[in-house]
């Protein structure tokens, strides 16, 4: 993933110790990183940098409740919560689980983007797209029907790995991301009819009833805690016997959790519900890992369901 998100604060000396605390913080002296991001953020009260990175120093120490001061302040000092500070507040139990900062997706692919093709295939060993390929064949080829699409929607298409994957087998893709820098290099691959900036229930919401045959997304989900009203959108969307394939992270509990990926994790039986109560019909669910982070396999699903 990208380095930790900087916005300065205007103060070169509260920047400088920012950039100290730094350095100290990735030589483990966690102790004097926060005294200088301390310093830093008292220095530039609305420094929002330093009190996310403060945070993060004090969740490290074991200082819980001085880590939830930190983000509260992070969030306040910057309203678009472009470095994630709700949702370190909900993994800490301070918030209830609810949607992430558009403005932390946002800035956090912008700038994952330049590097996000080599960093998810190679330091992750990421294969969405390809899990998500052989998902599609096997659903067309149970339901007796051709694994070729007239018009396909790509939902948090990043820089278009999904589109390179599938080759030929959808006549139109359109893309929706709501990173400009991800749809700029999606751009790039000429593979796109339409490219959207928006996220991805609007990009359905603007899209016409019965207009796509494959509504796709890959490790996009994740992003979202709850799926009901993209799914119930993706059933206007499809036409007749089209089909629905997504991949999400998961987890043997109940529900919808925030990972420690601090991306969303779905259970089998919440997806269950949510594609039968948008009426769609489940294809298959299949039990099956896109990354590796840590060293270990990111448990997952990869989901296929079609419309009627």
């Amino acid at each position: 993933m990208p380095a930790s998100l900087f916005l300065s604060s205007g103060n070169l000396i509260a920047d400088r110790r920012y950039d100290f605390g730094r350095d100290l913080q990735l030589r483990g002296d966690l102790a004097a990183a926060a005294d200088l991001m301390m310093q830093a953020a008292e220095l530039e009260p609305g420094f929002a940098s330093a009190w996310f990175a403060l945070g993060d120093l004090r969740e490290q120490m074991g200082q819980r409740d001085d880590a939830v001061n930190a983000y509260l302040r992070a969030r306040d000092a910057d309203p678009d919560d472009r470095h994630g500070a709700k949702l370190r507040l909900m993994r800490l139990g301070v918030e209830d689980l609810s949607a992430m900062p558009p403005g932390y997706v946002r800035a956090l692919f912008d700038q994952y983007a330049p590097r996000f093709d080599k960093t998810l295939v190679n330091d992750l060993e990421y294969r969405g797209p390809a899990v998500l390929l052989k998902a599609v064949l096997a659903a067309r080829h149970a339901a007796k029907l051709p694994a070729h699409f007239k018009r396909a929607i790509d939902l948090g298409c990043g820089t278009g790995l999904v589109a390179r994957e599938f080759g030929s087998l959808a006549d139109e893709f359109i893309g929706v991301d709501l990173s400009s820098g991800m749809i700029e290099r999606a751009r790039d691959t000429g593979l796109y009819a339409r490219l959207d900036v928006t996220d991805m229930l609007q990009g359905l919401q603007a899209e016409s009833d019965a207009s796509a045959n494959l509504v796709i997304a890959a490790d996009a989900f994740v992003y979202v805690p709850e799926l009901d009203a993209l799914l119930v959108e993706t059933a206007r969307v499809l036409t007749p016997q089209g089909l629905l394939a997504f991949t999400v992270e998961t987890h043997v509990g109940k529900g919808v959790i925030l990972g420690p990926g601090l991306r969303y994790a779905h259970s089998d039986a919440y997806l269950r519900k949510a594609i039968a109560d948008a009426g769609l019909t489940l294809c298959e669910i299949t039990a099956v890992s896109t990354r590796i982070e840590a060293n270990e396999p990111v448990p997952g699903l990869v989901v296929t369901a079609s419309k009627a």
